[in-house]
């Protein structure tokens, strides 16, 4: 069992970065200053590497004396006379075969995201998932035998500080206890998934790389047409709008296979489970209550029309227009500025930005420049978007980006950079308690975003700059919190048919199209092509349910600024300090220091109205300039 959520985390909506275009081509490399590739050589210095080939043939070796060891007698081992030193001893052997399994995992899955297209690295990756996948099915064991010890008993044991220390991951693991099935079913679902998960999340990946679109004669792949998207010509996003529908009803018979067979898949093991919503192993996972979740999505719903509908309404009309096409959701505004931001320029707005709020939090995040972290340039074949990998504890996250110098890849950076860390101070926490739930992995992304665009915005030398930074801002936030609630519903809606037969392409279509025009509003015109758009969309196949994460984190970040932005000395300290309990805490422990509770109704109301605000200051905004027109 490899620790929770080791594996890249995209960026919203995969919008803000993309992969190089031509207008970045023309504006020149030494536009964007020199712009670096991440180091693997922390992790391992080859495929071929005889430390990796050492690694995992201990990793077998320690597995097999784990399960000799240990399977069937951790019972015993608890009523010894040294039963809670005992049991601490067997989970840290367990989390430090989690730490090498995993540094071998994250070495093979960053080599491919660096270049999906590459025969040897698809190669790499499927054996290493196969070896890794067959070495912690001996190690299946361990968890499922940890849940069946007597709660008493557990208790009992956890007194002795060496276990005790390991309370917050027991304690969270005994909470999967009650959809815990027999060890040889659950080690069948564990082997199975190679060849089905795995190998169907593969096969979208390695298709969404090879597609073109055809642009005026030109091939582009995905991410270089995605950007189109927010060309300042119309006739510009138009043209790449129609190749990406094209293209996509051309595959919307793979796409609509893939959906279907993975949301059956996910039907089974809910159903062997227990669970009983569609949504629920996604909660538990992310230690969050239902109703939290459900409070959440009600309060986004119902301020769609103050806030989407409102916007893009006002946005039409900046732009000269009765209603926006789909394709203009994303256009920028004439106020836009035009100039490419070069890297070091990113690099120290980012780290000013950081180091204003706090000098550690800038020092941590400075390592990832000095010390070969990120990967920055766009390149044929990398993966769409932009993440941060935690990796694993003995070694460090990296960052890939697509960099081409607009303000959104500087915001882009901050909000990797947030995850970055995040994830290097809950390292200490060890490989089985840094892990962050998603809900809250977002907080320090977000957050990392917020301050820089405060920074940016301070900057702003006019009233017409102002409003194209708040403007942009206004967007990212309607793409974090109103789409990525849009896409929650539409795989609820998607998952609960499914449960009553395949859906056809058309009927994802229709339930696409349902959740676009509640959620964006009469201001923007779907036209009937955009009814694909759906088969995109990375977190539908990777992490169902994941989407919802990105507006937790996005309007509980918008609270909590405003608790800093009226805040004492110290509020630096106690954030940095949340981020360093990784997943030893839950959500209610962790925001109390700062007076604020998400299972409270009027929670998520007080984060969406700092986007309701933003839009009522932008409003003010266009009238003052109005006026001196």
């Amino acid at each position: 069992m490899l620790p929770r959520n080791c594996f890249p985390v995209p960026f919203p909506d995969s919008l803000p970065a993309y992969t190089q275009t031509a207008e970045a081509k023309s504006a020149g490399a030494a536009a964007l200053g020199h712009l670096p590739e991440w180091n693997l050589g922390d992790l391992y210095d080859a495929p071929e590497s005889p430390a990796l080939k050492a690694d995992l043939e201990k990793a077998r070796q320690d597995a097999e004396a784990m399960h000799e060891r240990y399977a069937g007698k951790l019972e015993a081992l608890l009523d010894g006379g040294a039963g809670g030193e005992a049991i601490a001893e067997a989970v840290r052997r367990y989390e430090a075969l989690n730490d090498v399994l995993g540094r071998i995992v994250s070495y093979a899955s960053l080599l491919y995201a660096a270049d999906t297209t590459d025969p040897r690295h698809q190669k790499f990756y499927g054996d290493i998932q196969e070896k890794i996948t067959g070495i912690s099915s001996r190690l299946l064991f361990f968890p499922l035998e940890l849940n069946r010890l007597d709660d008493a008993a557990i208790e009992k044991a956890m007194a002795t500080p060496s276990l005790g220390h390991y309370r917050p991951w027991l304690e969270d693991l005994r909470k999967e206890k009650p959809y815990q099935l027999e060890d040889k079913l659950e080690q069948l679902f564990h082997e199975k998934a190679v060849s089905g998960r795995g190998a169907w999340d593969r096969l979208f990946n390695e298709t969404m790389a090879n597609l073109r679109f055809d642009i005026d004669g030109e091939q582009l792949s995905l991410e270089p047409t995605l950007n189109r998207l927010l060309d300042p010509d119309e006739k510009t996003r138009k043209h790449a709008a129609k190749a990406l529908a094209k293209v996509f009803k051309d595959n919307v018979r793979l796409f609509t296979l893939i959906t279907n067979t993975l949301a059956k898949d996910k039907e089974i093991s809910d159903r062997w489970r227990g669970f009983e919503d569609v949504a629920d192993s996604r909660h538990l996972a992310n230690r969050v209550e239902r109703d939290v979740v459900d409070a959440l999505v009600a309060a986004v719903r119902e301020a769609y029309p103050r806030l989407s509908h409102r916007y893009y309404a006002m946005k039409a009309k900046w732009l000269g227009m009765e209603t926006l096409k789909y394709w203009d959701r994303n256009a920028p505004l004439p106020e836009e500025p035009k100039q490419v931001i070069g890297w070091d320029d990113a690099r120290d707005t980012v780290l000013t930005a950081y180091g204003d709020f706090s000098p550690r939090m800038a020092d941590i995040a400075g390592r990832f420049f000095s010390d070969g972290w990120i990967d920055a340039p766009v390149r044929e074949g990398k993966q769409q978007g932009a993440f941060s990998h935690p990796t694993v504890p003995s070694a460090h996250p990296y960052v890939l980006l697509n960099y081409q110098g607009k303000p959104r890849d500087v915001m882009t950076l901050a909000h990797e950079l947030g995850h970055g860390v995040h994830q290097v101070l809950a390292g200490k926490q060890g490989a089985l308690m840094a892990p962050t739930p998603l809900t809250l992995a977002e907080t320090a992304s977000v957050f990392g975003e917020m301050l820089t665009f405060r920074k940016l915005l301070d900057q702003a030398p006019s009233a017409r700059e102002r409003k194209a930074l708040l403007a942009a801002k206004v967007e990212d936030m309607l793409n974090t919190v109103v789409r990525q609630i849009a896409f929650y519903c539409f795989e609820r809606k998607v998952h609960a048919e499914r449960r009553e037969g395949e859906l056809t392409s058309d009927r994802l279509g229709e339930i696409w199209m349902e959740v676009q025009r509640e959620s964006l509003g009469a201001a923007i015109e779907l036209k009937p092509e955009y009814e694909t758009f759906w088969s995109y969309i990375p977190h539908f196949i990777h992490a169902p349910f994941y989407v919802y994460a990105y507006a937790f984190g996005d309007c509980l970040v918008n609270s909590l600024y405003a608790v800093y932005e009226n805040a004492d000395a110290g509020f630096a300290e106690r954030y940095l300090e949340m981020l360093a309990a990784g997943g030893t805490k839950h959500h209610r422990e962790l925001l109390k220091p700062f007076g604020l509770d998400a299972s409270e109704p009027h929670f998520w109301s007080m984060g969406l109205k700092v986007i309701e605000g933003f839009i009522d200051e932008l409003e003010e905004l266009d009238r003052k300039l109005a006026a001196e027109a």
